[in-house]
């Protein structure tokens, strides 16, 4: 931590609770991180929340060109200053949630400036990002659903969520359903509470997405898949005739005979199913005559 303590009491910075900020101080997480990214000079890499820039160093010592994107005002000049040794690396002060990401990783000029939506140059990126607990799920929805997706992310997340992610039928959620649909997650190292300053109450871990080109489920518009599966998820341990009776506002006895129809046991619970069969209940909704559009 020695590091992180003397930028702290140089810049005379305090971490901002309000802003989840805990920093990771323990250099092996931090290699271990940049590693995961597997990052070539042909790499263009978005970091979320560089904080103090510990992983931002490493992640511009091996890729082509970095865009850090920070919220904390404070941080910019402190990131400014200690990576100005590093000409292609940008940072851009803002909210990763209210950017575009292909706006970012196209490029900006020499002031700064970033360009506007007709100027881009395509490009595939990745993601690399250490973030507060409390933006994971908003984060991951804005970069997978982002006109321009990441090829790869790699992201510092609360332990239990990873997990939550990367589950398997019999346990899924809407959130692992909603990556899975985008991504094929995999767990790569916890990451204790003590690696970071301020010590957070929970361990963390880091997770890596491999961003599929198109999503798992094609034949199923977003919007379609995700309103039967938020329904399918609606009420907790309800049965799913129930669930999506109840989220849809369809009779149960049109809905049986869907969910039978599909080759799916209207009993069954919404944790149990795969993408596969939320797919299935999906066509076999739009091949209904009698069933009204969900949403």
């Amino acid at each position: 931590m020695t590091g992180v303590a003397q930028l702290i009491r140089r810049y005379d910075l305090s971490p901002k609770r309000s802003l989840g900020q805990n920093f990771l101080v323990d250099e092996t997480h931090l290699d271990r991180i940049a590693a995961a990214a597997e990052l070539s000079p042909q790499d263009v890499v978005l970091e979320v929340g560089p904080g103090l820039g510990g992983l931002t160093r490493r992640l511009a010592q091996q890729a082509g060109r970095v865009v850090a994107v920070e919220l904390d005002d404070r941080l910019i000049q402190v990131l400014r200053e200690e990576l100005a040794p590093f000409p292609h690396v940008q940072i851009v002060h803002g909210d990763i949630l209210a950017l575009d990401p292909a706006t970012l990783v196209a490029g900006a000029d020499a002031l700064g400036a970033i360009p506007t939506a007709g100027s881009l140059t395509w490009a595939t990126y990745k993601v690399v990002a250490n973030l507060p607990y409390y933006i994971t799920s908003a984060v991951l929805r804005h970069l997978l659903e982002a006109r321009l997706r990441p090829s790869l992310a790699v992201l510092m997340v609360q332990k239990e969520v990873a997990e939550r992610i990367c589950a398997q039928p019999g346990q899924m959620s809407l959130l692992a359903v909603s990556v899975q649909f985008y991504a094929r997650p995999q767990m790569v190292h916890r990451v204790p509470a003590g690696a970071f300053y301020p010590r957070p109450k929970v361990d963390s871990a880091v997770l890596r997405l491999e961003v599929f080109p198109e999503p798992a489920v094609q034949d199923v518009a977003p919007e379609r898949f995700f309103a039967v599966v938020r329904a399918g998820f609606s009420q907790k341990r309800k049965q799913l005739l129930n669930s999506l009776s109840a989220g849809l506002h369809w009779p149960k006895p049109q809905l049986q005979r869907l969910l039978e129809g599909a080759g799916i046991d209207p009993r069954r619970r919404p944790e149990t199913l795969s993408l596969d069969e939320w797919r299935a209940i999906c066509l076999a909704l739009d091949e209904d005559p009698q069933a009204p559009p969900p949403g």
